[in-house]
């Protein structure tokens, strides 16, 4: 069915009732609305048919977008369709569009074609697409996606969004390859906002760069098909990286998007906070984030081959706050961090924490985190013995002023150590252990001396010694001996004076040797305390 009209289209395009008022729309910048009284109809992943008088032809759109009508006098031509159907592939790539388009609860029967487009700002709320093809996709403004359906993936690949990306509550699934989203290379001006997004594949963001920050706040990322759902190594967000939880607010859009751009309120699973949850490794090797990466409230569900990487990343703070599973592990080799703020539970067992080369200045727990269990912390990451991960414990203890707890920790350090040990070595190991804490409490040295020495002044008061010459020494004094003897490099004038015979040989030997262990262990533990380290 058509209409005349001042032969604004070229002719022969037969436009049909729906497509005459979407172009008349265009030229006056008004949104053409074509839903119906039923809500239910009006769902574009609904299962009711959308008929002719809801449906226009792609390649109307695409001759609108990229080659349509001048504006009405006074008017801004622009697309603006709500509750349409687009048969046929829209295909505009590799074209300049000029009007603002804005399509809302559209419905498309094939796939949108944008490789190599150029857009001022491009919206496509709540629609359901097959699959949106965007490589090198270059926008001066915004990409909104908000609640859109996406059977077979995205794909963004080195697009340059030139402000915000807005991926809100989106639903996308995996294409051929298994990704859900690829959007390697691809560069956002501003804030890449996907919260509440569920995505069924694996997310892909390889040497993406975001403006500010990257928040997938209340988002579900799954892939049982693949190794990780979500896979963005050398990221750079100048700001932080949100994978927390996103709570629901009783005002009409809480994330202050203008309608019908926000989030909306109805909760999906129950309640008004819904955590992000990764079904399936994550990557963020190399990363680089301005201000934080934060885990509050995260749930991570991994296979046993499954791994949280965050290798070499680099960030003011790390937020690790949030729920770990049975299985997989987190790897920080190499990270470099200055704050690291964390929960005792929020960690992995043995075998599921590897540090090598991790480093951090401030330790920030919230809740209880005894020395005990921040030992087993330690623990689970060097399943075979490793000196770095205890000494750099010891340091950011030492450097918040917890001098006694940095001792305790290279204590245990030292005990570890003693189980590489040859048998020997172990017995030398458990000896130094229980007489000194191998340097660690030289208070215990002090009291293993006064023992010794009371026992010593006992003995040498029971046995005394006869003199090398008659009338020439100092007088006897079994206590001044007995001190001589367990003091190194002190000379009291007692020790040259006396000749010890039979068990006084034995006795005088013991009492060097074991001054000789205690005064030295007592010498290195105050330096220790001096130096700080």
């Amino acid at each position: 069915m058509t209409e005349p009209h001042d032969s604004e289209p070229p002719a022969g395009l037969d436009l049909t009732t729906a497509e005459w008022g979407m172009w008349r729309a265009f030229r006056m910048g008004a949104t053409h609305d074509l839903r119906v009284a039923q809500p239910e109809w009006n769902d574009p992943s609904g299962p009711h048919p959308w008929g002719p008088e809801r449906s226009v032809r792609a390649r109307i759109v695409a001759l609108l977008l990229l080659d349509g009508p001048p504006a009405q006098p006074g008017r801004v031509s622009a697309l603006k369709l709500n509750g349409v159907r687009i048969t046929g592939s829209l295909d505009l790539s590799g074209g300049t569009v000029v009007p603002y388009v804005e399509m809302l609860n559209c419905r498309f029967d094939q796939q949108v074609l944008l490789p190599e487009c150029h857009f001022t700002t491009l919206r496509l709320v709540g629609c359901a697409i097959p699959r949106l093809e965007a490589a090198r996709l270059r926008t001066e403004g915004d990409l909104h996606l908000p609640r859109c359906v996406v059977q077979n993936g995205i794909r963004l690949t080195d697009a340059h969004i030139g402000t915000d990306l807005l991926l809100n509550q989106v639903v996308v699934r995996q294409d051929r390859r298994g990704l859900s989203v690829a959007a390697d290379g691809m560069s956002v001006g501003q804030d890449l906002q996907a919260e509440l997004m569920r995505s069924y594949g694996e997310l892909s963001m390889r040497g993406a760069t975001i403006g500010v920050s990257l928040s997938l706040r209340g988002s579900t990322l799954s892939n049982p098909y693949g190794r990780r759902a979500l896979n963005a190594p050398q990221m750079t967000v100048e700001r932080t990286l949100y994978l927390t939880a996103a709570g629901y607010s009783s005002a009409a859009f809480a994330s202050g998007f203008t309608p019908p751009y926000g989030i909306v309120t109805t909760p999906e699973r129950g309640t008004r906070v819904q955590r992000f949850e990764c079904r399936g490794g994550v990557r963020l090797d190399d990363g680089r984030f301005g201000d934080a990466v934060d885990f509050s409230q995260a749930r991570f569900v991994l296979e046993a081959d499954q791994e949280l990487s965050l290798r070499r990343i680099q960030t003011p703070e790390l937020r690790f706050l949030g729920e770990w599973g049975q299985r997989g592990r987190v790897v920080l080799s190499g990270a470099r961090i200055v704050n690291l703020v964390d929960r005792a539970e929020s960690w992995p067992g043995p075998g599921g924490l590897v540090m090598a080369g991790f480093s951090y200045e401030n330790l920030i727990p919230l809740g209880p985190f005894p020395l005990s269990r921040r030992l087993e912390w330690v623990a689970a990451a060097t399943p075979e013995y490793a000196p770095e991960p205890y000494e750099k414990l010891a340091g950011a203890l030492r450097d918040s002023g917890e001098d006694a707890e940095a001792r305790e920790v290279l204590l245990a350090k030292q005990r570890r150590r003693r189980e590489t040990l040859p048998l020997a070595g172990k017995a030398w190991g458990y000896l130094q252990d229980w007489t000194v804490a191998y340097g660690y409490r030289p208070g215990r040295a002090a009291v293993w001396m006064a023992v010794l020495w009371a026992a010593a002044t006992v003995y040498f008061t029971c046995h005394p010694l006869t003199p090398i010459k008659d009338h020439e020494g100092p007088a006897w004094n079994p206590e001044l001996y007995a001190l001589d003897l367990l003091l190194p490099v002190i000379d009291l004038g007692q020790g040259q004076a006396w000749r010890p015979t039979g068990v006084a040989q034995w006795v005088v030997a013991a009492l060097i040797l074991l001054g000789w262990i205690l005064a030295t262990t007592v010498a290195a533990g105050a330096s220790r305390l001096l130096r700080r380290q």
